[in-house]
C-alpha cells in the first residue's frame, strides 16, 4: 500500500509587511488549527514513514505539529517552497517509503489534490489535509493510476 498525505500549511501571519515571505510565521488561527488537524489525523490509525515540508517557516511549523503527532521529525526540502504539483508528487515518491506526508503551499497543493481526486477536491484551504491511498506498494505504479481511495479534511 502507498499513501500520500498532502497538508497545506496552516494560516500564516501577514502582520509585518516588511517580513520576507519565506519567514512568515503562523498566526493565532494557524497555531490553533495545526495541532487539532494533526491529532485528528493521528487518531485515524494512519501510519507515516516521513514528513516532508517546504523550508518556509509557516510550512516547517505546520509540519512540526503533524510530525510530532506521528512520532517523526519533519524533513525540510527547499525544492518544496512554492513547488508545482509535479514536484510535490515527485518528492514524495523519491522518498521511497510507503507513507509520506508533504506540507507545502498553494497553488501546487490544490492542483495536486484536484488531480488525484479527479477534480472532487476544489481547493486546499490553509491546514487542509488530503489523503490518497493506492493498493500498490510501488510509487511508480501508484503515481501512474488513480488512487484507490482518498479523504479530505479541513479546519
Amino acid at each position: 500500500m502507498t499513501t500520500l498525505v498532502l497538508v497545506r500549511h496552516a494560516k500564516s501571519d501577514w502582520g509585518d509587511p516588511g517580513l520576507d515571505d519565506h519567514d512568515r510565521p503562523l498566526n493565532e488561527r494557524g497555531l490553533r488549527d495545526a495541532p487539532v488537524l494533526a491529532e485528528r489525523l493521528a487518531t485515524r490509525g494512519l501510519q507515516l514513514d516521513a514528513v516532508l515540508c517546504s523550508t518556509a517557516l509557516r510550512a516547517r511549523t505546520t509540519a512540526s505539529f503533524f510530525a510530532s503527532a506521528f512520532g517523526l521529525q519533519p524533513e525540510a526540502d527547499p525544492d518544496l517552497y512554492g513547488a508545482p504539483a509535479g514536484t510535490l508528487l515527485a518528492a514524495a515518491a523519491a522518498r521511497a517509503v510507503p507513507a509520506v506526508m508533504v506540507v507545502a503551499h498553494d497553488p501546487g497543493m490544490t492542483v495536486l489534490a484536484q488531480s488525484l481526486s479527479g477534480g472532487r477536491i476544489g481547493h486546499m484551504p490553509t491546514c487542509a489535509v488530503a489523503t490518497f491511498v493506492w493498493a500498490s506498494d510501488d510509487w511508480d505504479v501508484a503515481t501512474a493510476v488513480d488512487p484507490d481511495e482518498w479523504s479530505f479534511d479541513r479546519p
